[in-house]
């Protein structure tokens, strides 16, 4: 339970910074394809309008990556929106991203998160087409590797039931997702992972 504080803890203290930066963010083309999506100048990230429950996920590196970050969800009527910042990419580059079937991240190279989350048989592919209910638009990093990205998701709950993302695991892919190459995007190896944690 102090565990669990101490990461919400955290958690709040870095969207509270990031929310200050506001106006950056790095969702280019896979953010646009997510639907309706607001910049840190237009998205209050103090509360005001994130009433409904939240989950978190630590992101740490799989063996051999530096890549560190957090991912926040939050539910809204109708969808669930995500707060990701993630460092130590590569700079300038591109990232599959999603939510995994498993929620563990034991193994080294993150193969124990398994497939990727998709209750309903659905085919790999990007928001706004069929697609998993773990496919998330693509991490882009900026010059310095950061990738701070906010996004809307249909389908997808914190919530109870078979589409919540609570004890599901969120990976970071080292390469750009196809959306085409099923099941998986092509996205290459597992260079981030974390547990989605309810709060």
């Amino acid at each position: 339970m102090i565990r669990s504080m101490t990461t919400l803890s955290a958690c709040l203290g870095v969207l509270a910074l990031t929310a200050c930066a506001g106006g950056h963010h790095h969702g280019g083309r896979a953010a646009d394809s997510a639907g309706p999506m607001n910049d840190g100048a237009r998205m209050p990230m103090d509360g005001g309008a994130m009433k409904g429950r939240m989950a978190v996920a630590s992101l740490g590196p799989t063996q051999g990556s530096e890549v560190r970050g957090l991912v926040m969800f939050h539910q809204m009527p109708g969808h669930v929106m995500v707060h990701a910042r993630v460092t130590g990419l590569k700079p300038n580059s591109e990232h599959g991203f999603h939510v995994h079937e498993t929620g563990s991240c034991a193994s080294p190279d993150g193969m124990s998160a398994g497939g990727h989350f998709n209750p309903d048989g659905k085919p790999h592919g990007p928001p706004g087409a069929a697609h998993h209910v773990g496919d998330m638009p693509a991490l882009k990093a900026d010059a310095q590797g950061v990738a701070d990205q906010k996004f809307m998701l249909m389908g997808p709950s914190v919530g109870p039931g078979a589409a919540s993302v609570v004890g599901r695991s969120v990976i970071v892919h080292a390469q750009p997702d196809d959306y085409t190459t099923q099941p998986t995007g092509n996205s290459g190896g597992r260079i981030a992972c974390g547990v989605v944690a309810g709060h």
